[in-house]
């Protein structure tokens, strides 16, 4: 499976240049900027709040505060996983403030990742196991539900999922394995499908 945060990392000297129009005034390099990152970090914050008007805010004020702060950071390291780390704190405590007991993922892989092309003889199958795969990432707690977002969904590696939620990689790792220990157990009739579209035996 291709690592999406890889193509944003290869793009690094692009953030940089970027970065430096803007700071020099150029408002159509913001505008590059947010078209550059926009669809990703509105499939987070959508997958996170499962709320498009609130994923749409949190995309706005997530542009805002990066507006701000560009002038101090570090154009050495790409921004996806910073403006990442934005969103998801953003998201976080949209979640916190509307619903503090559960968040839906209904339909999160859906808006992650692109449908497949698939034979209409394998179209019921597929449906039936993303149902399934549903239930079972949103069985999980928040803190597992989100490492998989970010992980298998959208790319990103441990250690940049470790930046973006501000802990240890091995923090990240561990729960990790234990989502996916979870998931594994929840789809077992299904697991060598879900290996193959997800790659969830890789760690």
């Amino acid at each position: 499976m291709g690592r999406e945060a890889s193509k944003a990392g290869g793009g690094m000297n692009q953030d940089a240049e970027l970065v430096s129009r803007i700071r020099e005034g150029d408002s159509e390099a913001f505008a590059a900027l947010y078209d550059r990152y926009k669809k990703r970090l509105f499939r987070t914050a959508l997958a996170i709040t499962d709320d498009q008007g609130a994923a749409e805010e949190i995309l706005q004020d997530c542009f805002l505060k990066a507006y701000h702060c560009l002038p101090r950071i570090d154009c050495s390291a790409p921004l996806g996983p910073w403006l990442h780390r934005i969103v998801v704190n953003l998201s976080y405590n949209w979640v916190v403030k509307r619903r503090p007991w559960f968040v839906s993922v209904e339909g999160m892989i859906d808006r992650l990742v692109a449908p497949p092309q698939l034979s209409p003889e394998h179209v019921y199958e597929r449906r039936e196991l993303h149902q399934r795969l549903h239930e079972a990432i949103n069985s999980l707690n928040i803190h597992h539900r989100l490492v998989v977002i970010l992980f298998y969904l959208q790319g990103f590696s441990l250690t940049e999922i470790a930046y973006i939620l501000e802990c240890p990689v091995g923090t990240v790792k561990s729960r990790l394995h234990h989502a996916r220990k979870t998931l594994k157990k929840e789809l077992t009739s299904e697991g060598a499908v879900l290996r193959e579209a997800y790659d969830l035996s890789s760690l």
